[in-house]
């Protein structure tokens, strides 16, 4: 792009109907904006989805989401329009395994992840050292029955504080409170093995050994109230052979929940993930 130039993302939802691509295509071009990636999609249930790149002089934006208001009107559309190249502001959330927690600022330092990381929470301070390693402020907020509703409202404060756009639970051990997935719905992702719901408490790759599964893998989705079970955003498997003992199938199945989970992320800050009631709708 030449130096006055700035890239885009706008997406979008609404009821299906005639036009829709007409309208943005052709508002996009009224303000002399360059369409670079175009994705849509109309779910069973009748919304459309629609995820649109473009280039347009570094002036044109705002005038851009003016025009894009009005179609929003005539149409009954949510939208949004971001600048591409604004990182994500992210909190990042663990307890006591690192693996996804490492994994996520690995990649963050590398420049591989579209996001950054203001703040790290945790319930224990296993991981300070590391957060300070990567320059990033650690918040250690302990957590027991009796703490549990001061302790969210802290992270709230945390939330706020930072302009945090997406929260992340890398291996974060605690059960939100329903209120809490109110307060982040849409914008926290959680990881966990695959085997939910059928090898559940402790253990889960002992329990899984003593079955001689044959795949192990991992789930990144929405965090609901709904322990678990909220929109799926990314899967994957890696195959479990018999020699493989119970800590090798924790290795393999931790290699698996941080490729998913990085994945998720950066499908999420890069604005290609959308509800679509309990499932979701992502353009790759």
């Amino acid at each position: 792009m030449a130096g006055n130039m700035c890239r885009q993302v706008v997406t979008l939802s609404c009821a299906d109907q005639v036009g829709i691509v007409h309208e943005i295509s052709g508002t996009l071009a009224g303000n002399e904006a360059n369409i670079v990636e175009s994705a849509q999609f109309t779910a069973p249930h009748g919304m459309f989805f629609m995820r649109v790149v473009f280039d347009c002089q570094a002036e044109r934006p705002e005038g851009i989401k003016a025009s894009l208001a009005e179609v929003a009107e005539r149409i009954g559309m949510q939208w949004e329009v971001r600048n591409a190249a604004e990182p994500m502001r992210t909190l990042l959330m663990v307890s006591k395994f690192g693996h996804c927690l490492n994994d996520l600022l690995f990649r963050l330092r590398v420049g591989t992840l579209p996001i950054k990381v203001p703040a790290i929470v945790s319930n224990h301070e296993d991981f300070r050292d590391l957060a300070e390693f990567h320059g990033i402020p650690f918040h250690y907020l302990p957590i027991n029955r009796e703490t549990k509703a001061q302790q969210e409202a802290q992270i709230k404060q945390i939330v706020s504080d930072y302009d945090i756009e997406l929260t992340v639970l890398a291996r974060y051990m605690q059960v939100l409170s329903d209120d809490m997935c109110g307060f982040l719905h849409g914008r926290a992702i959680n990881i966990h093995h695959s085997f939910l719901p059928s090898f559940k408490g402790a253990k889960p790759y002992h329990q899984a050994y003593e079955r001689g599964v044959k795949l192990i893998g991992a789930t990144a989705h929405y965090v609901t109230a709904d322990l678990d079970e909220g929109p799926i955003i990314e899967q994957d498997v890696a195959r479990a052979e018999h020699s493989l003992g119970p800590e090798e199938l924790v290795d393999t199945g931790r290699d698996v929940e941080c490729v998913v989970l990085a994945r998720a992320v950066r499908l999420h800050a890069e604005r290609r993930v959308f509800l679509s009631g309990r499932r979701t709708v992502v353009f790759r």
